[in-house]
């Protein structure tokens, strides 16, 4: 009878002190909100959020180390298991990076993005490692470490490291307007190496010489983790992408879903999240496969949504990635104070800060030199400063630091990470409105005025792929696009109308596709119905007339730049770029 009052006792505890806990992020949670609105009414710069929500997270633990008795209030240590970072508060952070994404320029920039975040990455892992490991060295000749601290140690933590977060540079770029590829380079590198970093740290606790020492360099092994890290990734971004695909199919034949809003945000909400937890529990990394959902997502299965759908998810993920990205700040600035097993070693933080600042070098101009002899549009001096600049670490990399702390090497790098984070969102983050001045890149830009040459630079490669996904996958998947009917061999036409949803011969509006500016050219195509044909670029013109779709492209392309021109004069206080 004891024992049970006892343990009843004991699990009453608990579930007050889980609910104070819940209330001091949630109290957190408003205090950065209403900072955050008084910053942008002032127009307040030189902090964002993030930065705002790891000061209150301070400010906690001085009130909880002050000489009032709050322990009738708050339990001194407030700390969640650290899987709840990863099943709860990650996917909508990566789900929303791939769902908003802006694919004109995303799309534009991709081989360049694709190199940053996979090359530069490993680049960036192996350079920091090295470092690390002498600094290590170092460390144990001045008798400043005397537990295991191995050579896979010191990669580990260049993969966790190097997963970059310039939220609050981007966030400001946004606000500002900042030149468009600069933005896409930076956002395509930055939630494309995490799904690296992930993946690569994941390879090397996976590297397992055979023999005795089994941290020593194994030929073997080495091959394995290369074939781990690419059998990972790419189960990843095809479970990922499935997904997606399976959730355009369904909103594309069940065709009256969109007459209940709710139930199709909720479907859409519900597939979108599971795709984490499906690749988590097949072996696979989550963080993948939601992100190529999300982008999968935003391609096909929105063009399917309502009208009033289509805003609710767009608003619903935005606020669970401000409040989910919030919290592990606000966690951040906690768990410098609270976390007990905190290893501060001013050697390895000096040299952790030192090693990260080469890294990011060789992999940015280094990588941008060799891109740049194969690109038309040069990626210049002042954009590479600028990335050099905007390689901040934040929730990705606190993410995977605290997932394994039980050895004194692990809890080193756990500490020296919250650090990290702290400074480059700190100093690099608020100094990005100076550094955008001091470099001369152009702010005020109209997101539309580049549109002509987005379709000349476009690659032929995706020409290619754009042209078999708008005459055949769009239609099958979404409402938007050509019928099959239209695209088809005339001896498949009853496959064609089969697969064709019905929604597509509604209107000729919905042969617009609304990716058409993307990646496409001069090389535009034309979709002919009755006695007009019609080009993806929109212009339409009649067959008896005889005029040409690329007579049509051309006098569309010479309207829209005279638009342009006019926008032009709206633009604001744009600057000189130099090199």
């Amino acid at each position: 009878m004891v024992e049970e009052l006892v343990t009843e006792k004991e699990a009453e505890e608990s579930h007050r002190q889980d609910s104070v806990n819940l209330l001091t992020f949630i109290s957190l949670l408003t205090l950065t909100i209403l900072t955050i609105w008084l910053f942008k009414h002032r127009r307040v710069r030189f902090l964002h959020e993030t930065g705002l929500a790891m000061i209150y997270g301070k400010v906690v633990y001085i009130l909880l180390i002050s000489p009032i008795n709050w322990e009738f209030l708050v339990p001194f240590q407030v700390t969640f298991d650290p899987e709840v970072f990863f099943n709860i508060l990650l996917p909508p952070i990566i789900f929303h990076a791939g769902y908003s994404l802006k694919k004109r320029h995303f799309f534009r920039n991709l081989g360049s993005i694709i190199t940053y975040a996979f090359l530069g990455t490993a680049i960036s892992c192996f350079v920091i490692g090295n470092l690390m490991y002498g600094v290590v060295k170092l460390m144990r000749a001045v008798g400043q470490l005397t537990e295991k601290f191995y050579y896979t140690d010191c990669l580990f933590f260049g993969a966790i490291i190097s997963a970059t977060d310039p939220v609050t540079v981007l966030a400001i770029f946004n606000e500002l307007h900042a030149d468009g590829d600069l933005y896409a380079l930076l956002f395509g590198e930055s939630v494309m190496n995490d799904a690296v970093a992930i993946v690569l740290s994941s390879s090397i606790v996976a590297y397992q010489p055979a023999g005795a020492n089994t941290h020593m360099f194994d030929a073997s092994a080495f091959f394995k983790s290369v074939g781990i890290f690419l059998g990972i990734f790419s189960g990843s971004f095809v479970m990922g992408a499935a997904t997606g695909v399976v959730t355009a199919l369904i909103s594309c034949s069940f065709t009256k879903l969109h007459c209940f809003p709710l139930l199709e945000t909720a479907l859409f909400f519900l597939m979108s999240w599971s795709t984490f937890l499906l690749a988590e529990a097949c072996g696979f990394t989550g963080v993948v496969a939601v992100l190529f959902c999300g982008i999968t997502q935003a391609h096909y299965t929105s063009n399917n949504l309502s009208e009033e759908s289509t805003k609710r998810t767009k608003q619903l993920f935005e606020v669970l990635h401000f409040l989910a990205e919030n919290f592990i700040f606000s966690y951040m600035g906690l768990a410098l104070f609270t976390f007990q097993k905190h290893i501060f070693s001013p050697i390895f933080i000096i040299g952790a800060f030192v090693a990260i600042f080469i890294g990011r070098a060789l992999n940015i101009y280094p990588l941008s030199f060799l891109l740049n002899l194969g690109r038309r549009d040069k990626i210049r001096g002042n954009f590479q400063h600028m990335m050099m600049f905007a390689g901040l670490r934040g929730a990705m990399a606190f993410a995977l630091a605290i997932r394994d702390t039980a050895t004194s090497a692990r809890q080193m790098m756990f500490t020296t990470t919250l650090l990290i984070v702290f400074f480059t969102v700190w100093v690099f983050g608020g100094g990005t409105t100076p550094m955008l001045s001091w470099l001369h890149i152009r702010v005020g830009v109209d997101p539309d005025q580049d549109l002509h040459k987005t379709k000349q630079e476009s690659a032929w490669l995706f020409r290619l792929w754009y042209t078999f996904d708008h005459n055949y996958l769009k239609p099958i998947l979404t409402h938007s696009g050509p019928p099959l009917t239209s695209t088809l061999p005339s001896y498949c036409g009853p496959l064609a109308s089969c697969l064709t949803s019905p929604r597509a011969y509604e209107n000729h509006e919905q042969l617009r596709d609304p990716d058409t500016d993307l990646i496409h050219n001069d090389a535009d195509l034309t979709f002919t119905f009755g006695d007009t044909a019609i080009t993806t670029n929109g212009a339409s013109a009649s067959r008896r007339s005889g005029s040409t779709s690329e007579e049509a492209l051309e006098r569309e392309l010479d309207s829209r730049e005279q638009e342009l021109l006019s926008r032009g004069t709206r633009l604001v206080f744009p600057m000189e770029d130099h090199i």
